[in-house]
């Protein structure tokens, strides 16, 4: 630990978190908000259910190609980018960069294209993906390192309140309220668009200004070298650059859609097999890496590790399942045996999905408070109570009817008793609500109405504690790779730009159709499953029982 690092750890720096903490936020504001605006802008610009999932495609590939170009920077010039700037410049970077993403989206929504609006989504992503390379170790060194992980559950709670609130605040600046009817959504024109992302844009170079003005936050600069991993460096490049020549056709198909009706379902058929066959790229790639890494370690870097590589899919695919549940939900409540909402009254089910995320991180930080044995159990069933409340009093303020999400309460209480029976022991947590996950999607698929929207809602719950119990098992035992193995496992963000797409697309096939489309995150949560009970024999290998070690309440 360097000089620089030993002053950031003194002390509790209570006040530089508080405003650390505030990113946290923006991440699960704008990220939540997409849920909302995906229905809105398959209206407008008449889009198919694949079609509006570019929105999250182009959302979270920023992240993937944000990490990766760190990374490659870092790898050719042995200098780690973010250390050289310090932590602190780098978020002002990205807040700003984020801000010139919002330029781009009032620019493209003034000239009233939908690709345009895509490339600044892209931007206010790319900004994010160098917030958070730094705010997350920027966390867990404002103060001791036995506490940093907890600081960093703090900000994962700030970021959940973000995604609770932020699809009723974009509702109400686009619609002007959360149960708008159709004729309002027909009528709607972009300008108000243009009024939210100017907003927006304020509020990142206000965040900005604040950052670097602030005496409280430390630099966080250090030097350290960055550790070499050409094999790694060579497979994801090689792999970055199939899935471009994987993506262009698919872009290009949507550029210059036939008006031919068979024309049309050929082009439709032909971007569900380069997007399945980019899925094949991605996990072939990891899975050839893995094998070719235990047989020669060397160059491998962090991904020499098996419980990296398999991580690195874990991370994709929880992202893609946590965001796929929610994307493609607007179009699933539209249907009749669902409630036939409209564009504008999906907000609520929105704000429920990421508030039940809230739910779950919040009792997951219990421990950080160190109650005793017997308060602990109580916590257990009264905190996500409490933060029910909270998500229900944010719809109630905004006038929303919450009478239909009363009996929510009993997919609450069975996450209370999981986390009870899963005693903070992050493999059996991760198996236990992977499990829970895939059970609750399967009565989701084979019911409609109230009981499947609640089955799928409770995705939120069971994917609430899934990011930091993936990502503490995955960097085990890494030791000077460890830092390296964090950039790699946050390019794995890209899961949220590729499942979510595929889903639309199986959607969009009559034979299958939107609900059965939900197959996809139930998949998800069965290998997510199998990961927690590999990843646990791997680690027991290594010499590591990270279950008996360590709490997964990160």
């Amino acid at each position: 630990m360097t000089d620089t690092q030993k002053t950031m750890a003194k002390g509790s720096n209570s006040g530089a978190l508080s405003i650390l903490v505030t990113v946290f936020f923006f991440w699960g504001f704008i990220a939540a908000g997409n849920g909302v605006f995906i229905p809105f802008c398959k209206h407008y610009f008449k889009l198919d259910q694949f079609q509006s999932q570019l929105i999250d495609f182009a959302f979270y590939l920023a992240y993937y190609l944000g990490a990766l170009a760190l990374y490659i920077i870092a790898s050719v010039f042995r200098r780690d980018v973010i250390a050289r700037w310090g932590y602190k410049n780098s978020i002002v970077y990205g807040l700003l960069f984020s801000a010139v993403g919002a330029a781009i989206m009032i620019a493209a929504v003034n000239a009233n294209t939908f690709p345009g609006m895509l490339a600044g989504l892209f931007a206010v992503a790319l900004g994010f993906s160098l917030q958070q390379t730094a705010a997350n170790p920027f966390a867990a060194l404002l103060g001791s390192p036995e506490t940093g992980a907890h600081r960093i559950t703090l900000g994962g709670g700030i970021n959940s309140f973000g995604t609770a609130i932020g699809p009723i605040i974009v509702a109400l600046a686009l619609f002007g309220t959360t149960i708008a009817k159709d004729e309002q959504i027909k009528s709607l024109g972009l300008d108000k668009v243009t009024v939210l992302y100017a907003c927006v844009g304020a509020l990142f170079i206000i965040a900005a200004a604040v950052f670097f003005f602030s005496k409280k936050l430390p630099s966080g600069k250090y030097e350290t070298d960055a550790e070499q991993s050409p094999k790694a460096l060579m497979a994801l490049v090689i792999m970055t650059l199939f899935l471009v020549m994987v993506f262009v056709p698919v872009f290009r198909s949507y550029l210059y859609e036939s008006s031919d009706p068979e024309a049309l379902a050929l082009q439709q058929s032909e971007r569900f097999r380069w997007l399945l066959g980019g899925l094949v790229l991605i996990v072939g790639t990891l899975l050839v890496s893995l094998v070719s890494a235990g047989r020669k370690p060397a160059g491998w870097g962090a991904m020499q590790y098996p419980q990296l590589v398999l991580g690195m899919l874990a991370i994709f695919t929880y992202v893609g399942v946590e965001v796929t549940i929610q994307s493609n939900m607007g179009e699933l409540l539209s249907l009749p045996a669902f409630g036939g909402y409209t564009s504008s009254q999906v907000a609520p089910f929105i704000s429920v999905y990421w508030g039940s995320l809230m739910i779950g991180r919040w009792t997951g930080s219990i421990k950080i408070f160190e109650p005793s044995s017997s308060l602990k159990t109580i916590l257990l069933f009264l905190v996500p109570v409490i933060a029910f409340g909270v998500v229900l009093g944010v719809n109630a303020i905004a006038q929303n009817d919450i009478s239909s999400f009363y009996w929510y309460i009993g997919c609450i209480f069975v996450q209370a008793v999981a986390f009870y029976a899963t005693q903070d022991k992050p493999a059996k947590t991760l198996m236990v609500f992977s499990l829970l996950g895939a059970v609750f999607m399967v009565v989701g698929i084979f019911t409609t109405g109230t009981i499947s929207i609640y089955a799928f809602l409770s995705g939120g719950l069971f994917c609430s504690i899934m990011w930091p119990c993936i990502f503490v098992l995955s960097i085990a035992g890494l030791g000077k790779y460890t830092s390296q193995g964090s950039a790699f496992l946050i390019m794995m963000i890209l899961g949220g730009a590729i499942i979510p797409p595929i889903q639309g697309k199986l959607a969009d096939i009559k034979t299958i159709g939107i609900h059965q489309s939900y197959w996809v995150p139930a998949i998800g949560f069965v290998y997510l499953a199998w990961f927690a009970y590999a990843v646990r024999r791997i680690l027991q290998k290594q010499g590591i029982d990270y279950d008996a070690t360590i709490g997964a309440g990160h």
